[in-house]
C-alpha cells in the first residue's frame, strides 16, 4: 500500500518538504468522488473510486481490524467539523469588511446569511466536492547524537488548503509555528502546545488567497524528538476544479494580492513536490502574488502552465507525475 508517482495515498517514509526529506512516516486517505457509487462519498466504498489524489489504499482487515470503519467515521466528523469552521470563518470575513455595498448580501450575520452569492455557492461546492484527507503521521525518536540537526520532522511550510484540523500528540510537543515575521525579520519559533481533548485550527493558503491576505496561513514546522509523536491533520481542500481569488467579501476592501490559482493544479505540483526532487521550487502563493510598486516583474510562469493543465488534466483521473514532468519542470 505504498504510494507512488500515480497515486499520493497510501503509505510513505520518504517525503520531501521544500527539497528536504522528512523524518516521519504517513499513511494518506482522502476523500472520493461523491457522483461515484451511491453518491454518499463514504470512503467505505471506494474502492474503485479514483480522483486527481488516486485511490485510497487500506491495509488489510485481518492485520488492521476496524480500522477502515474508524477512520470513516473520523473522516467524515472532520469533514462536516471542517464545513462548520470554513462557514463560520467567511461570516467572520464579511463583518470584518467595513463596506460591503458592492456585494449583494441578505439576512444578517446572527442568523448566518450575510454573504454574498459567490461566498455562499463557494463553501456549498466546497461541501459537496472537497478534495481533502487524512493523514496518519508517525514520528519516530531522532537521537541527536546519531541524527544531529538541522533535520527536522517536517521543514517550514504552510498548509496549501483552506483549512486544518489538527489531532495533536499531548505527550510530545513538537510542533511549531513561526510568530511575527516579515520580509525584515525572520521571527520566533513557539512551540504550539496541545490542549488535552481539543483539535488544533489552521489556516491554509487558499484561505489566504480567497480572503486577499487577512487570513494568513502561518509558517510552521515539527522539531524531533527523543520520543515518538504522533498526529493526525485533516486537511480540508477547495474541489479540484476551483479557481480561488479574491473573494467578492472583500474586493473594494482590500488590495487584491494574488491571481487566481486553480487549485487542482496547485495541489498536483505540491504533491510532486513531496515526492521528486527535480530542482525546482516547491509551488507556492506567492508564485502568483500582485506587485504593484514593480509593474516590470514579469507574471510567473504558473499562471500560463496552470491553463494548459487545466486543459489536459482529467480531475476524475490519477495525477501521473512522470506524465507531467515536462510541464512541471519547464
Amino acid at each position: 500500500m505504498r504510494r507512488s508517482g500515480r497515486n499520493s495515498r497510501g503509505y510513505f517514509d520518504d517525503e520531501l518538504t521544500k527539497r528536504r526529506i522528512d523524518w516521519k512516516e504517513c499513511i494518506d486517505i482522502g476523500s472520493v468522488p461523491r457522483h461515484v457509487g451511491d453518491g454518499s462519498g463514504s470512503l467505505l466504498q471506494d474502492d474503485l473510486q479514483a480522483c486527481l489524489d488516486g485511490k485510497n489504499q487500506w491495509p488489510p482487515s485481518d492485520v488492521a481490524p476496524g480500522f477502515r470503519e474508524d477512520v470513516n467515521e473520523y473522516f467524515d466528523a472532520c469533514a462536516k467539523l471542517s464545513d462548520e469552521i470554513a462557514t463560520l470563518m467567511i461570516e467572520g470575513l464579511a463583518s470584518m469588511v467595513s463596506d460591503s455595498s458592492n456585494v449583494e448580501l441578505g439576512g444578517s450575520v446572527e442568523d448566518g446569511t450575510t454573504l454574498s452569492f459567490s461566498a455562499r455557492t463557494f463553501l456549498n461546492r466546497t461541501k459537496m466536492k472537497h478534495s481533502s484527507y487524512l493523514r496518519m503521521n508517525h514520528y519516530p525518536p531522532c537521537q541527536s547524537d546519531v541524527m544531529p540537526p538541522p533535520l527536522l520532522g517536517i521543514s517550514r511550510h504552510t498548509d496549501a488548503g483552506f483549512l486544518t484540523v489538527l489531532l495533536q500528540d499531548d505527550d510530545c510537543h513538537s510542533l511549531q509555528v513561526l510568530i511575527g515575521s516579515n520580509i525584515k525579520e525572520e521571527g520566533t519559533w513557539v512551540t504550539v502546545e496541545p490542549t488535552p481533548g481539543a483539535l488544533t485550527i489552521n489556516t491554509g493558503d487558499m484561505a489566504q488567497v480567497f480572503s486577499g491576505g487577512i487570513f494568513r496561513a502561518p509558517p510552521h514546522r515539527v522539531v524531533t524528538s527523543s520520543k515518538d509523536r504522533y498526529s493526525a491533520p485533516f486537511f480540508y481542500n477547495p474541489g479540484y476544479d476551483e479557481m480561488i481569488g479574491m473573494s467578492d467579501i472583500v474586493i473594494g476592501n482590500e488590495k487584491q494580492k494574488y491571481l487566481p490559482i486553480l487549485w487542482g493544479y496547485f495541489r498536483a505540483l505540491r504533491f510532486a513536490g513531496d515526492l521528486t526532487d527535480w530542482g525546482v521550487d516547491e509551488i507556492q502563493i506567492e508564485h502568483f502574488e500582485l506587485n504593484d510598486e514593480d509593474e516590470t516583474r514579469p507574471i510567473s510562469r504558473h499562471v500560463e502552465k496552470q491553463k494548459i493543465f487545466q486543459e489536459k488534466a482529467n480531475f476524475e483521473d490519477p495525477f501521473d507525475v512522470g506524465v507531467y514532468q515536462e510541464l512541471l519542470t519547464a
